[in-house]
């Protein structure tokens, strides 16, 4: 018998457990549904502070009363897409980062995503930045767009974007036309980090400074055909006034200004049309430490300019492309390391390679083509001073000199190079330790 009634009593059983879960469950209070932010990844919105995205409204206030409202907690502020005007200066709060819709770079995109229109500061450099990053904030996802900006009589402004502190991030941004990018220099920072960033600034694309721990910049795309191909009406006088632009910028426009930073890493960063592409400088923090690699300086006369590195560490490029110069300065101490990097000429190059200082230049699987445009007697490499190890590179033209060696250089090693038609070295020196050997000449 009681195998045939073992089934029966089972199902008793858990018909009781069912009834006994549901009124357990009909005597709990019901969860309240979800807010309009609890739902999302942000902590607050701006339009919910008032800010209107129509291009004309000043949204400053309601920008900031966002901000501050998610200060206690951090969290996101989130922009959706639309053109919102900003006449004053935003600060965003420790932990707290401003993010917009920005899921593609918008190269020519204006009035598409979250756009800001800066027009705060007209005419001061030195007032305040549009934006201010504090430690552990950030901004992410938003085109910045100076309407009232004139590419026939540039206006300065402050800086776009400047971070202080531990941890200030910018990602997925594009500065269509800031007089100066961004800055972390101005202000003590660690570990710094910049990705995705795009557009042309005017003056200063980015400034480091004053950074005591490793900073990373990452993928960095400065053209100005980001304001000349820009939906917007100011881009039709970029297009008419495109060669005096240029010319401009090859005054004017500095890429990447880097002074005191320890272990600074650089990954794709570029920038065209400069007069100095990476410019490496002794401030009164101290110099630079600098690891890059895929970087590159197109038509700009100065593609590098090393004013001094830390004299333990130095700078080292790999795999970077330069259409200009690159020159290491008088009062250099450090290394200055490139390898498998190549060169090209503007109209007005003439030594590719420039070499002084009491550092140590390493030049190292690298091709040079086209020096000598001004000037055909002058050399690819001048060493005028310090040392210079050149091993396993290709010089590609023929009939020029390919390496001068001044009387006040130290020492100079070149082995394991091509020659196309001859070695051409041009030895000058005094008092020099000077190897040539096992290179080509064919």
């Amino acid at each position: 018998m009681w195998p045939s009634i073992y089934p029966l009593m089972c199902l008793c059983f858990a018909l009781l457990i069912v009834m006994a879960t549901g009124a357990h469950a009909a005597e709990a209070p019901a969860s309240p549904p979800p807010n309009a932010a609890e739902a999302t990844l942000w902590t607050t919105n701006v339009r919910e502070h008032g800010a209107a995205g129509d291009a004309n409204t000043d949204d400053t206030k309601a920008f900031q009363a966002a901000l501050d409202a998610a200060a206690p907690t951090g969290g996101i502020v989130f922009a959706p897409a639309g053109t919102y005007r900003l006449g004053g200066a935003l600060n965003v709060p420790q932990g707290v980062t401003l993010r917009g819709v920005w899921e593609s770079p918008h190269h020519a995109d204006i009035g598409k995503g979250t756009m800001l229109y800066a027009t705060g500061s007209k005419g001061n450099e030195d007032g305040p930045p549009l934006i201010t990053l504090n430690q552990s904030s950030g901004i992410h996802g938003v085109t910045i767009f100076y309407p009232e900006q004139n590419v026939t009589a540039v206006v300065p402004y402050p800086w776009c974007i400047q971070g202080k502190g531990m941890h200030g991030s910018v990602v997925n941004v594009t500065l269509v036309n800031p007089y100066k990018g961004i800055d972390f220099g101005t202000h003590a920072n660690e570990l710094h980090y910049i990705s995705n960033v795009f557009g042309q600034p005017l003056k200063v694309g980015i400034f480091i400074d004053k950074t005591t721990d490793i900073g990373r910049i990452e993928n960095v795309h400065f053209n100005p055909h980001s304001w000349a191909r820009a939906a917007h009406p100011t881009a039709e006088a970029v297009n008419q006034n495109w060669v005096p632009f240029q010319q401009y910028l090859a005054r004017n426009f500095t890429g990447f200004l880097i002074g005191k930073t320890d272990w600074e890493y650089m990954r794709d960063c570029f920038c065209i049309f400069a007069k100095v592409g990476f410019h490496f400088v002794q401030t009164q923090a101290g110099a630079p430490n600098v690891m890059l690699t895929q970087c590159g300086a197109d038509l700009s006369p100065l593609a590098v300019q090393v004013d001094a590195t830390q004299e333990h560490a130095g700078i080292a490029f790999e795999n970077g492309q330069f259409m200009g110069t690159v020159n290491v300065g008088p009062e250099n101490r450090g290394p200055v390391k490139l390898t498998n990097c190549g060169f090209w000429p503007m109209d007005q190059t003439n030594e590719q390679v420039i070499v002084r200082g009491k550092g140590t230049v390493t030049l190292t699987a690298c091709h040079f083509a086209g020096w000598g445009r001004q000037s055909a007697s002058a050399p690819c490499v001048r060493i005028e001073e310090g040392a210079a190890l050149i091993h396993a590179c290709d010089f590609v033209d023929v009939e020029k000199t390919q390496i001068y060696i001044g009387p006040d250089a130290v020492a100079a090693s070149v082995v394991g190079c091509r020659f196309r038609d001859g070695e051409r070295i041009e030895d000058r020196s005094l008092n020099s330790d000077v190897m040539l050997g096992m290179n080509v000449a064919r």
